[in-house]
């Protein structure tokens, strides 16, 4: 069992910057690949990024490459995603999930664990 807990959202203009973190508990932390997923009111829950068990591979969604970056920290339990150059369109709430398929993932449904999800917005 993991337990996901995000934090760091909150409401910045556009062009301004957020650090999303993702604290889990347990200690088998670094057996799971991590991912951001994002959903906006009326839309469906979208894949942001993704990070390997040991960091060395990541994946994102063409809409945040080169502003986004997910990182992690397998020694705090803890999973980054430092978004930069935000844009209106990047509101919603933000959720970080695991896998323990262990793969960079971009569907839903290989997660395991998700947290409760941090709101992000945007102001034009």
């Amino acid at each position: 069992q993991v337990h996901l807990v995000e934090s760091g959202g909150g409401l910045v203009q556009a062009g301004g910057s957020l650090r999303l973190s993702c604290a889990a508990s347990g200690r088998t932390f670094s057996t799971y690949a991590m991912g951001w997923f994002r959903q906006a009111p009326g839309k469906d829950r979208e894949f942001v990024a993704a990070i390997s068990r040991r960091g060395v591979m990541t994946n994102y969604a063409d809409s945040v490459k080169g502003r986004f970056t997910i990182s992690r920290d397998n020694a705090k339990n803890t999973v980054y995603l430092q978004m930069n150059s935000l844009k209106p369109e990047d509101t919603a709430v933000y959720y970080c999930a695991a896998t323990s398929g262990g793969s960079t993932t971009t569907a839903p449904g290989r997660y395991d664990y998700w947290g409760q999800g941090t709101q992000v917005t945007v102001s034009s």
